[in-house]
Parts: structure tokens; C-alpha cells; sequence
């Protein structure tokens, strides 16, 4: 039987490095040969064979709604038959900015990217430039793109390819970065520009801040000086209309963004205070530059989804996060196997465990005992879509039914049951 997929796999190693554009795409962690989607729409995504699955990385995030959402489809169309870039400045950027700074307390002034990464980058730039300070703090596990100064440690991607950085990246690139324990307030002194911290690390598994802990932070920086950066790249528009910040009832002096602001079309941003941010040029001297930044179909697609966002909607993903996390801990413990589901709002971990790791050397051993893999293989071929690697998180969209819900929930007994008489 011809497996397209493979074909198509081995195809693409000889024109993209290792066949893939991300390397978690390449099931490096957790074997085999990835799945070449063919097309996408509301929960489910289909292969080039046809195979259709309950889809749970959604991107990794940005499609809250669902895949190929209409109303989200007709904006980028409607974008798109003015024109895909002009050089130049739109509404649409000045719409999306201020739906964003409506939504988040705190944020006065907003600046648009092509990636989270850029974000981060950014934002720690102008951290840098506004305090006349060099060094940064981040915390191990937590994952903020891949510039040579936040690759110290990461988790996601780089801990799926057992890479602790990164080749090519000297030290004297991360000779100012200092990386401390999640869930640890780290001392500061008047050396320190910025803290930046995912305030619910979603690229280790999903690791939950102890309570306070980001408060706790707050009240560190502001002792010395440091400003706090919120990377909300995931959390950002998927905890709440607020994002994490709203969540915890924490302001950052930095936001990062991504993902669900674009719609699912490339994006990033970084915003704070008018002050702060009159540091970027052209005001300021602190600079920051890109060809396709607000990019109209971006912009279009962004301000489209989150009009779509209320309570309501909030509330329905949580109750449907609630119900698989009570699933899978039922059927899996049913089987004498352990497994501890961390979950915030709608992002869900899944570690094969019975402890509740805390930060990213308590999640390493349990991301590294082989469960993941057999679990994530079990329910591919029955039809349902994880993350390959378990370094990642369950994405859930409106898009998911209560009978896909239970519908996941009877194929990861099956998968278990198999596994457990393995």
C-alpha cells in the first residue's frame, strides 16, 4: 500500500531541512513520519491520504474558532482583493490595535510583527534601551522564540529535539541572559533590564504558576527597577478576553503576542504603556523595522476572530476543557496507568505521572518516559490529532462538540487499554 505521507516526507527532506519548517513537525520526538495536511475545517484536519482527525494542536493555538471559520475566511478574502501589502500604513492596524488595547488593562500603545519571536526580541530590546540596562532574566522551560538570547534553555521545540540551546548561537549571546527555576522569584539587582516569563509555561507541558508567584514577581521588579514582561504568545485571547494578565490580576510593563491575533496567518506583537513604548523609533532611538508588519490580511483575520470572542465563549471552551481533562484521568487511572492533566482556562497538559511537576527539571524525566509517544501513535491512528511531542499542550477551539469531547475520551481508552496490555 502506497503511504503518501512518507513519500511526500521523503520528498521534502531533499529540498527542506530534515523535510519540515519547524522542527517539532518532523516527529523527531516521538517517531515516525509526519502527517502532510491537505486541508482544514472547524475541528478536523485531513492528510494527503484522505485520513481525517479530531484536530487538538489547532497551530499550536491561533485557531480558537476552529479551522477555515467563515466569518474569519470572508475577512482575509475581502483583505485580500485590495491588495496584500502596500509598505504602508491601513485601518486595519489602527482597528486591530485598538480592539487589543480595549480588551487588555494596562496596555496603551501596541506595535505589530510577523512572529512571536520578533515580539519577544523586540520587547526585550526596548527593555534594554529604556532601563540602559543588559542583562534579562527567564525562567527555564519557557519558550520565547528562537532569537540567540532566549535559546538558554527552552522547552517546546528545542527540548523536543534534545537540543539544551543551540549551535551557532555563541555564548557571548546569552552571556546577559540569566535563566532561574519556574516557580522561583529570582533576586534582581540595578543590572537587570527585564524579566520575561510565560505566565503560564505552555511549551513544557503545561506547568502552572504556584499562587502568587506572578505577583510575587511584580513586586520584585518594581523593587528594583526591572520591568516585567508578560510573553502571551499562547495565553494571549485564550485564557480570557484578557489574556493572562487579566487572569491572574497581574500588569506586565511588556506584553508579547501572537498567534490568535493573526487569525492564523503569521503575526506578533509587543505593546505597554504610551511611555514605554515612545522609546521605539521613530520616536525614540531604540529600533525596530518590517516590510510586511500589520500586514492587511493579518490585521483582517485578527480583528475578525476576536470579535468572536465573549464570555460566553470563554466559559463554553473551559466547560469543554473541564470535561475531556475528567475523561482522561477516568479511563486512564481506570487502567492502573497514572496521568496528571494540569489545566488553565482551555490549555490542558498531559504528563504520565502521578506528580504535578512544578518546574522544567521536574518535567523533563516524565516528558522523557516513553508514555507520550505510545500514547500520541495510539491515537493518531484512530483518528485523533496531539501535539508530537510531550513538551506540548491540548489546543481546543469552539469548533470541538461535546460529542467529539467524548468521542476523544472512548479512542484514549481504547489506546490505553492497548497499552497497558503491551
Amino acid at each position: 500500500m502506497v503511504d503518501e505521507n512518507k513519500i511526500l516526507f521523503e520528498r521534502a527532506k531533499k529540498v527542506i531541512p530534515g523535510g519540515v519548517n519547524s522542527p517539532v513537525r518532523s516527529f523527531k520526538s516521538v517517531g515516525g513520519s509526519p502527517y502532510f495536511v491537505r486541508n482544514a475545517e472547524g475541528p478536523y484536519v485531513w492528510d494527503e491520504e484522505g485520513n481525517r482527525y479530531i484536530d487538538y494542536v489547532q497551530s499550536y493555538g491561533p485557531m480558537i474558532l476552529g479551522h477555515s471559520h467563515p466569518v474569519v475566511i470572508e475577512a482575509i478574502n475581502q483583505a485580500a482583493s485590495l491588495g496584500t501589502s502596500y509598505g504602508a500604513p491601513t485601518e486595519k492596524e489602527i482597528i486591530l490595535a485598538e480592539s487589543i488595547i480595549e480588551r487588555v488593562k494596562g496596555i496603551e500603545s501596541i506595535r505589530f510583527v510577523n512572529s512571536g519571536t520578533e515580539a519577544t526580541m523586540t520587547a526585550l530590546r526596548l527593555a534594554r534601551g529604556a532601563t540602559k540596562r543588559s542583562k534579562i532574566i527567564k525562567f527555564s522551560g519557557c519558550y520565547h522564540g528562537h532569537s540567540d538570547l532566549l535559546l538558554a534553555e527552552a522547552g517546546s521545540g528545542v527540548a523536543n529535539q534534545g537540543i539544551s540551546g543551540s549551535d551557532g548561537v555563541p555564548e557571548t549571546a546569552v552571556s546577559e541572559t540569566m535563566v532561574v527555576p519556574f516557580n522561583e522569584v529570582p533576586e534582581m539587582d540595578q543590572t537587570i533590564a527585564a524579566v520575561i516569563v510565560e505566565p503560564v509555561p505552555a511549551n513544557m507541558g503545561l506547568v502552572e504558576p504556584k499562587e502568587n508567584f506572578l505577583r510575587e514577581i511584580r513586586s520584585a521588579c518594581d523593587s528594583a527597577g526591572v520591568l516585567l514582561i508578560f510573553d502571551e504568545v499562547i495565553t494571549g485571547f485564550r485564557l480570557s478576553s484578557g489574556g493572562a494578565s487579566n487572569w491572574y490580576g497581574v500588569t506586565p510593563d511588556l506584553w508579547c503576542f501572537g498567534k490568535i491575533i493573526g487569525g492564523g496567518l503569521p503575526v506578533g506583537a509587543f505593546a505597554g504603556s504610551q511611555e514605554l513604548m515612545s522609546f521605539l523609533a521613530p520616536d525614540g532611538g531604540v529600533y525596530q523595522a518590517g516590510t510586511l508588519s500589520g500586514n492587511p490580511l493579518a490585521m483582517a483575520a485578527g480583528q475578525a476572530t476576536l470579535k468572536l470572542l465573549g464570555q460566553s465563549e470563554y466559559e463554553y471552551l473551559e466547560a469543554i476543557a473541564n470535561r475531556l481533562v475528567k475523561g482522561l484521568e477516568e479511563v486512564i487511572s481506570s487502567e492502573g496507568l497514572v496521568i496528571t492533566t494540569p489545566k488553565v482556562g482551555s490549555l490542558i497538559g498531559i504528563f504520565f505521572s502521578n506528580e504535578m511537576p512544578k518546574n522544567f527539571e521536574e518535567v523533563k524525566p516524565i516528558a522523557e518516559n516513553g508514555f507520550y509517544s505510545n500514547f500520541f501513535h495510539g491515537m493518531l491512528k484512530r483518528g485523533v490529532a496531539l501535539a508530537p511531542g510531550p513538551y506540548e499542550v491540548i489546543f481546543l477551539s469552539l469548533a470541538h462538540t461535546e460529542k467529539l469531547i467524548d468521542q476523544t475520551i472512548e479512542i484514549a481508552a481504547e489506546v490505553i487499554k492497548e497499552i497497558s496490555n503491551s
